[in-house]
């Protein structure tokens, strides 16, 4: 089939294989255009087309389909940079120096744009908590872009602080047209379970095989198999959407 790859008010088609790898249609690109791989990311209808996948994986793309090309920098990241910092329900930008700024100081600049109290936040970049008050935010790997999600504390006895406790959401999980023919499956768990304890919940319902590696997607991003649903951010009635497959690009 032909698709159409659309950068700005650049346009161009190109043939390919219905089940044509997300990787080698890049190669097409970087042979035809000279765009390094590793810059480019192809959205269809905003989602983001993943390297380890394949067109198979994606039931919207069709013979015509627009891809949408964009670009990003190779070059070192500068140290001032913006990052999204995220609570239960709201984000804020935060401008910070990925060299001079520590998590102390970011903790600071929390306070200061959101009046949040500095002895109550809980910041987790990647999954885990940011414990070293003194280390700076380069250090941690913290680079334009990158999301910071705040849990706050609650005081128990003693003066000491707790997480708050875990509550039940409900969400839909819809599989990929390539397995059980795009099955939407309703799940109930915990917020603070990990993707892979739904990964097994949904193997033991006969919906995944044990074995074969997936993807799991939340509002168009990669969602980490060693993270909680809660530090994904999913809500009562949110969609999580599976693919077979794995990531390619060694990054969340």
């Amino acid at each position: 089939m032909k698709i159409t790859i659309m950068m700005k008010s650049y346009k161009f088609s190109m043939e390919v294989a219905t089940q044509e790898p997300i990787l080698e249609i890049k190669k097409k690109i970087q042979h035809f255009l000279n765009i390094p791989i590793n810059s480019q990311t192809l959205t269809v209808f905003d989602w983001e087309l993943i390297d380890g996948l394949d067109l198979s994986d994606y039931p919207l793309i069709s013979d015509a389909t627009i891809i949408h090309l964009s670009t990003k920098s190779t070059q070192t990241t500068p140290a001032k940079t913006k990052i999204t910092v995220k609570f239960s329900a709201r984000k804020i930008e935060i401008d910070v120096d990925r060299t001079t700024d520590t998590l102390r100081s970011l903790k600071e600049k929390i306070h200061i744009v959101d009046g949040t109290s500095i002895k109550r936040m809980a910041l987790f970049f990647n999954g885990s908590e940011m414990e070293d008050d003194f280390r700076s935010l380069g250090e941690y790997g913290i680079e334009e872009g990158s999301e910071i999600v705040v849990f706050m504390k609650t005081a128990g006895r003693g003066g000491d602080h707790h997480y708050p406790a875990a509550r039940r959401v409900g969400l839909v999980v819809q599989t990929a047209a390539s397995l059980m023919n795009g099955a939407r499956v309703p799940v109930e768990m915990n917020d603070t379970s990990r993707v892979d304890e739904m990964r097994r919940l949904l193997v033991e319902r006969g919906i995944l095989v044990a074995g074969d590696e997936y993807i799991f997607i939340h509002k168009q991003r990669i969602m980490r198999e060693d993270c909680s649903l809660r530090w994904h951010g999913v809500e009562n009635a949110d969609f999580v959407y599976v693919f077979k497959g794995t990531v390619s690009r060694g990054e969340y």
